[in-house]
Formats: structure tokens, sequence, C-alpha cells
């Protein structure tokens, strides 16, 4: 990383699926003009792309080989995969939990590492995820874990599917959300943890905006935003 690159402030905000750290990313992102980096769309493209070869997301050599190999692109809200339009096909909750798994591979992680860095660009970013206030950008002047009770983050990701019309079982989604949790945090390389500098957030009890105006604020206290 150059020291030009490595100047460029960044804020980093981790958390368990479902915690709505990509929506407080994409409008703290927005309230600063910063680039805003979604790490888990590059796993879940990944894992799109090991469902497409046949893979079940077992084998690291063909997930590692398929991250190097990724011809994506990202247009405001709509990502592309060798040219398609995948935004939705990526959010699938299948996509998800092999994206869970292939993420658990340290090989498939190293292949995505660069990649994500190079979105580190002036003024800022905004990077959520699973470990970029530790693996990533450890260096981050701000790091946020975002938290929150697994029930209330099941009942979040049912609501959301049912609005987009799609079929799902509450006990079934409680279950995977947990057993996501439990690949997690039990991986070995990169497990979901908060960074030691990381500030808690417990988004149980607390709305969307409750919680970007907290985050706004402890830009504003770190001298992040005006």
């Amino acid at each position: 990383m150059s020291s030009e690159t490595s100047a460029v402030p960044v804020i980093t905000i981790d958390g368990p699926t479902a915690s709505g750290k990509g929506t407080i990313a994409r409008l703290v992102a927005q309230a600063l003009g910063w680039q805003v980096l979604d790490s888990g769309a590059l796993y879940r493209l990944t894992a799109l792309a090991v469902h497409e070869a046949g893979g079940d997301g077992s084998d690291a050599e063909q997930a590692a080989r398929l991250a190097r190999q990724l011809d994506i692109r990202f247009d405001g809200a709509q990502v592309f995969l060798r040219g398609r339009p995948v935004a939705d096909d990526i959010r699938a909750e299948h996509i998800g939990e092999l994206a869970s798994r292939v993420a658990a591979w340290p090989a498939v992680r190293a292949a995505l590492l660069e990649r994500q860095r190079e979105f580190r660009m002036p003024p800022g970013l905004v990077a959520d995820g699973r470990d970029m206030g530790t693996v990533v950008f450890p260096d981050a002047p701000l790091k946020i874990f975002l938290d929150a009770d697994v029930g209330i983050r099941a009942e979040r990701r049912y609501k959301q599917l049912i609005e987009k019309g799609i079929s799902v079982n509450m006990v079934d989604l409680l279950k995977d959300l947990r057993l996501r949790d439990q690949r997690d945090r039990g991986r070995a390389h990169a497990p979901l943890v908060a960074a030691h500098d990381a500030i808690t957030v417990d988004s149980s009890r607390l709305g969307v905006e409750s919680v970007v105006q907290q985050v706004l604020g402890l830009c504003r206290a770190r001298g992040l935003a005006a």
C-alpha cells in the first residue's frame, strides 16, 4: 500500500449477517461524500461463480481460483459479473449461505484482500464486512462493530425477503443465521470479531437513522467530518 493511499481515511463497519452494516455504511458514505465498499458482495460474487461452476464451496482451490478470476463491475447499486447484472442473484439466501462457506477458506480471503484495498480512494472510504477493521484496514482511524440480537436480525431479514416476494420460513431463517454466526466467528482465519480498538454499537433497539447519526457523531469526534 502506497503512503498516498494509506493517507486516505477509512471507516470500517464490521458485524454479523443482517446487523444492518451495509445500509449504515451506504448512508454514512453518502453523508460524507466518500466511497463505499460492500465487501460481502465480493464474497457473494465468488459464491455465485462457484455455484455456476457446479461447486458447493468444499473445494478451496476452485473457490480461490474463481475469486482471483472474477470479472466484475460495480455501477451504483448494480453489480455485474462477466457483463451480466447480478445484484439480485447474489442476494439470494442460498448464495449468502454459500458465501459464508467459501469465505472460510484462507486462499479465498487472500485472493480478495488486495481487491478490497483498491477501493481506498480519496476523499475517504466506508467499508463494511466482517474483517474490515481487523485485517483489511487495520489502520482505519474509526472502527465500528455493529451488532444486534440474532432474533431481531432474523426478523429484519424475514421482512426484507417477504417484501421482495421471497417465501421464507422464520424458523429456518433463524437457524441459518445462527449457523452463519458460528461459522463466521469460529473460522481459524480472519474470524468475525470486534477489533481491539473498535466501538461496538448495538442496533437491536435502534432505528437506521439513529445508528447513522451515532456513527457520524463519532466521525466528527475523530475529525473525519465537519
